[in-house]
């Protein structure tokens, strides 16, 4: 008896868990309306996974010989993809914001750590008031840059603050 109802509810969880869309019927002035939600699985990503990277160089136009990063196919995998991502604000001026594997003490910028420790973020709409070093986690859009020596290596975009306000 006891394994039947076990068995039963595994099915239950199992079929609950892969359904693509979750139907949610509401009231709105006495008409009923059918609201569908797509749910959209997302991917924690960590600093271990985006250290995964290599440099080659090749010549730039402007500074002669660059080195540029090649990402893992893993990551490749996840671009364009909904993420989240834990990290340290480091303020990069009055409006703009990078996420940092490090406190601001030993970031990037200060040659402690390399490209890959640092993400740049776009916020989903206007971009929070935040604090030097604050621990936040963000779910966003991963987007990797290979080409571009200007800009960073990762971004999130569409960034929305889900820990750590």
């Amino acid at each position: 008896m006891r394994k039947s109802f076990l068995i039963t509810a595994l099915l239950l969880c199992s079929l609950f868990a892969s359904a693509k869309d979750i139907s949610i019927v509401k009231k709105a002035n006495t008409n009923w309306t059918k609201t569908t939600f797509v749910a959209t699985p997302i991917d924690s990503l960590n600093w271990k996974l985006l250290g995964m990277i290599k440099f080659i160089k090749k010549p730039d136009k402007e500074y002669g010989e660059v080195m540029y990063p090649q990402v893992s196919a893993l990551l490749k995998q996840k671009n364009g993809k909904k993420i989240a991502m834990s990290g340290f604000i480091i303020p990069i001026d009055n409006t703009t914001y990078a996420l940092s594997k490090n406190v601001f003490a030993s970031c990037f910028f200060c040659g402690q750590a390399g490209p890959e420790t640092i993400m740049g973020i776009k916020f989903k709409g206007d971009t929070p008031k935040l604090k030097t070093d604050q621990y936040v986690t963000l779910v966003g859009t991963f987007r990797i840059n290979e080409n571009d020596v200007e800009d960073w290596i990762y971004h999130i975009e569409e960034a929305t603050i889900v820990k750590g306000k």
